[in-house]
């Protein structure tokens, strides 16, 4: 016990007191190799590092933790999907721009920016104060200044097809120049960089804040090629100190950020502990017992614990930390894959199948007893209510009506659902309870289904690579436009090159999405959104569920945390009083 506690002791001072990104945990691995076998210290690292949270008492040192159930797959920034990586890498990159809370795109690494008239040169100018981290890669293990060939790179990057990174579409308005043979992409200085698009794309600055978009650096790129995603280098304020898949990832504070704060040097804590407890119940306790700083959204399986039923915290909670809420731009939904052309034989490839499965359940009853009140049922379009400037409630959804869905499968040949295929519809564990909801009210009308539930990365995996006709999803907002929502249907998106998982192609609503791309003029541009999201709903290619709700809960020892409807997860500017 005493040499475990001196191991332990060891491998959290050195985590915690590291002057530079090389000098890791590998580093003691291979030193004291002949001592200590590299599986015993996996072991000692999962019990000690992982399973117990990095102490910030008497070491000097301020560490804000957080537990990711779901795990990471990437900290590559070109494959940041899904929020668990997103919220990675958005510690350890930055891009030309970046969102604050109120969704508004302000200066990062480019200090300031300016459009031409037609909509169409992009040109930014970049600041002179911003190093990629410290790694033993660089000349003299120094990271080096960042420059403008430092975007064209990595905006090229994003683009190669060898790359399959599943943010490829974020460019799809960029234009080709023959010159270069090359996209659009120029640095005619060091501090200068500009985009040309094929035509005017007014969320193209938005578009820009997405984590796909941040800058790496090439060199380390070459030398790690895939493995990139677990040696990252980036110019955020953490830089990257360990990672023990499944088990724990440490990063530390970048002491050469180049944002200030009210005149404060970012960031203000001194490291970042994530921890990987795949049981979000046992994830609830460990922050209950102050053993991690923060938690977001709320499981199934201490909601009722927690939430009384309209949402509120029950009063036992009530002064024991902060729970704060807001819009969140995530729509939760049912796809269903349209294409039919390998011999998909689903029924839901009727139409009048798929609206009736729309009228068949209550949206409102499953906010209420399965997410004691958190969210706004879907009951509105594709785009959910929050995003600036856009009517949702323009657009015309499902409400619950059985009278509805009895008379589709009657019309469709299938009275009381007599003789109706069983339907497979495919989720996961977190949403297990949402589909039982489902399947048991639609069995009333006599729709039946027979209900697969996967692993999480299996089943995102299988949806990416269309091998589930009727699946549950949800999307995420990249960036706060309805455009965002709406290229998850225009045809030329297909899965797996880009987001349309559902296959979905309609003539009409591709001639909308070009047309409104080039319109300059917002609210000439709207009125093109809200007609295509009708189609959809009308198609409906997708079932919506609800809008979700940021629900964020923090110790109250916490601040600066923020709150956004992107629910993006943002540190640099947290603070953390110890006690």
């Amino acid at each position: 016990m005493i040499l475990i506690g001196i191991l332990r002791g060891f491998i959290i001072y050195h985590i915690v007191n590291k002057k530079s990104s090389n000098e890791c945990l590998e580093t003691f691995s291979i030193k004291y190799f002949c001592v200590v076998q590299k599986s015993i210290l996996f072991v000692l690292i999962a019990l000690f590092v992982g399973c117990t949270p990095l102490p910030d008492k008497g070491l000097g040192k301020v560490i804000f933790r957080y537990n990711e159930a779901s795990g990471i797959s990437s900290l590559d920034p070109a494959f940041a999907r899904g929020q668990a990586d997103i919220w990675a890498c958005n510690q350890l990159y930055n891009g030309l721009v970046q969102m604050n809370d109120q969704l508004e795109v302000i200066p990062c690494i480019a200090k300031s920016w300016s459009t031409s008239e037609d909509g169409k040169i992009y040109t930014f100018y970049l600041r002179d104060d911003v190093f990629f981290h410290n790694d033993p890669d660089f000349l003299q293990g120094k990271g080096r200044k960042v420059n403008a060939t430092d975007f064209v790179y990595s905006f090229n990057r994003l683009l190669d097809p060898a790359l399959a990174s599943p943010g490829i579409w974020v460019f799809n308005s960029v234009a080709f120049d023959s010159l270069q043979n090359a996209p659009a992409f120029f640095a005619p200085n060091d501090s200068t960089f500009i985009i040309k698009l094929k035509q005017p794309f007014p969320p193209f600055a938005g578009l820009l804040t997405s984590l796909y978009c941040s800058v790496v650096p090439a060199e380390i790129i070459k030398k790690y090629g895939k493995d990139f995603r677990k040696h990252p280098v980036g110019t955020g304020p953490f830089l990257f100190s360990m990672w023990e898949e499944r088990t724990n990832l440490i990063f530390l504070k970048n002491e050469n950020y180049f944002e200030t704060y009210k005149g404060e040097r970012l960031p203000f804590v001194d490291a970042v502990s994530i921890s990987f407890i795949n049981d979000r119940q046992s994830a609830f306790l460990e922050f209950v017992k102050s053993n991690i700083d923060f938690i977001s959204g709320i499981d199934a399986s201490y909601k009722d614990e927690l939430l009384t039923k309209t949402g509120g915290l029950r009063e036992k909670y009530q002064g024991k930390f902060i729970m704060e809420t807001c819009p969140y731009l995530n729509t939760e939904y049912m796809g269903i894959l349209m294409d039919t052309s390998s011999g998909n034989k689903n029924p839901l490839a009727d139409i009048r199948i798929r609206q009736a499965i729309n009228y068949g359940f209550d949206r409102k009853r499953m906010i209420t007893y399965l997410r004691n009140g958190i969210g706004t049922p879907g009951n509105f379009g594709m785009v959910p209510p929050g995003l600036p400037s856009f009517d949702s409630a323009l657009v015309k959804g499902y409400d619950f009506d059985p009278k509805k869905t009895n008379e589709l499968l009657k019309a469709c040949g299938y009275p009381g659902g007599k003789g109706l295929p069983e339907i497979v519809m495919s989720t996961t564990k977190e949403y297990q309870d949402l589909c039982e909801f489902m399947q048991g009210q639609l069995s009333e009308s006599g729709i039946k289904i027979k209900l697969e539930v996967n692993q999480g990365a299996a089943h995102r995996e299988m949806v990416a690579k269309q091998k589930l006709a009727f699946f549950r999803a949800s999307w995420i907002a990249d960036y706060p436009d309805a455009e965002n929502y709406l290229s998850l249907f225009y045809s030329p998106n297909f899965a797996p090159d880009g987001p349309n998982y559902t296959h979905f192609k309609s003539k009409e609503f591709d001639k909308l999405y070009e047309e409104s791309s080039g319109i300059i003029n917002d609210s000439l541009r709207y009125s093109y959104y809200c007609k295509m999201d009708q189609i959809i709903m009308n198609e409906s290619p997708v079932i919506v569920l609800y809008y979700d709700q940021v629900v964020r809960l923090y110790q109250n020892e916490i601040s600066g945390i923020g709150k956004n409807g992107m629910n993006l997860l943002t540190l640099k500017y947290v603070r953390k009083t110890t006690k």
